[in-house]
């Protein structure tokens, strides 16, 4: 019940903390659509570094590129294209001439628009960005991670090392109802920790991760729902200590969807579900769920490369009796405008609840930690 309490008052605090840094970021005017503003700050910024001349205007509406009266050959289309796919929230990019949108006065605004809808790049095979963005704060999103914990009261572990290696990938996108763009893609990843005390830094555990997302989303909202199977395996030098009596052979297929919306001045809110729906041990129980808020600044510092971020993960499991999972983030994001698809990032990191570690899944923990996370979306 304690512990309930804890988790509780600990969550509403973090909630509070990320609205008190939104408004500390908060631009001195807010657009009706703001994530259509910040697409459109970087895509000016990017014409104007590489093809000033080539392109009149730009137009960003529900996360689509509008390049109008454009003056490019197919070659400078196709680098253009590349270059914005990168920018986070752009769905698609149109080529659009000022014949196809006309300048009649007697043309309804959305006949406009319907008309410059024709030059569209989809479908695409393996599209540089992603439809669903990453968790900032999810201990078992696939990506690139190195980070220190420091364990807190733990009986076995004190000073960790954990790693992850992983990403996410599209391999097929394409148009889908209600003007929505669909794709298919693949994860993988690998989650290991290794004991820092140790004379040879054992490795302790390690998790395997492999899924197909289906993702589609429209304006600010995705959804993200996948089939994945995770396996964990306990290292050999953690075996030869003799600190445990049996080793669990925890592998697990299972489907979750989340949903997310994109809010203004940065924050973004998910929620969702998941279900075991093959497993083993047989007697673990099936359900879980999990949301979070996020909150990426849009305002940057030194000339556009560095970007404050923060988020919270909360996650729910009937295995453990609905207890709250507690993974919170927070820091700085470096990026290139030239190169927006690789991000990195330096976050503080904490956690409480169950141990997201495989064959410590009956274990409660508690951990701060620094770590560097790259992403390539």
């Amino acid at each position: 019940m304690v512990n309930r309490i804890f988790n509780r008052r600990f969550s509403m605090a973090i909630v509070l903390a990320l609205l008190a840094i939104g408004r500390a970021f908060l631009p001195t005017a807010q657009a009706a659509q703001p994530s259509d503003d910040f697409i459109q700050g970087y895509a000016s910024a990017i014409v104007a570094m590489n093809y000033p001349a080539g392109v009149e205007s730009i137009r960003v509406d529900d996360g689509v590129v509008y390049l109008q009266g454009f003056t490019l050959s197919e070659e400078e289309q196709t680098e253009l294209h590349k270059m914005l796919s990168n920018v986070d929230g752009v769905i698609r990019i149109e080529f659009v001439t000022k014949k196809k949108l006309t300048d009649a006065t007697d043309v309804h605004p959305r006949e406009k628009k319907q008309a410059a809808e024709t030059s569209e790049h989809l479908p695409v095979l393996l599209p540089t960005n992603q439809l669903f963005q990453s968790l900032l704060a999810d201990p078992r999103w696939p990506h690139f991670s190195a980070s220190f914990q420091r364990y807190i009261n733990d009986d076995q572990l004190r000073n960790v090392a954990s790693t992850n290696f992983g990403e996410s990938f599209g391999i097929y996108r394409f148009r889908g109802p209600w003007k929505s763009t669909m794709e298919l893609g693949i994860q993988a990843g690998v989650f290991a920790i290794f004991d820092l005390d140790s004379q040879s830094f054992d490795l302790i555990n390690a998790d395997y991760l492999v899924g197909i997302p289906f993702t589609i989303k429209k304006g600010n909202f995705s959804n993200l729902t996948r089939i994945f199977h995770q396996s964990s395996h306990l290292g050999d030098e953690f075996l030869l200590r003799g600190q445990t009596d049996e080793r669990i052979n925890l592998s697990y297929e299972a489907v979750n969807s989340l949903f997310s919306y994109h809010l203004p001045a940065g924050f973004r809110l998910y929620a969702g579900g998941g279900y075991i729906f093959h497993k083993e041990p047989s007697g673990l129980d099936p359900w879980s769920t999990q949301a979070g808020l996020e909150f990426r600044s849009q305002r940057l510092w030194l000339n556009g490369s560095l970007r404050p971020v923060a988020g919270m993960d909360v996650q729910n499991r009937q295995e453990s009796d609905w207890n709250t999972d507690v993974s919170a983030r927070a820091g700085i994001q470096f990026e290139n405008p030239d190169f927006l698809s690789r991000k990195l990032q330096l976050l503080f990191e904490y956690y409480n609840g169950k141990s997201p570690n495989g064959q410590f899944y009956e274990s409660n923990i508690e951990f701060f930690g620094l770590g560097l996370h790259f992403f390539f979306d």
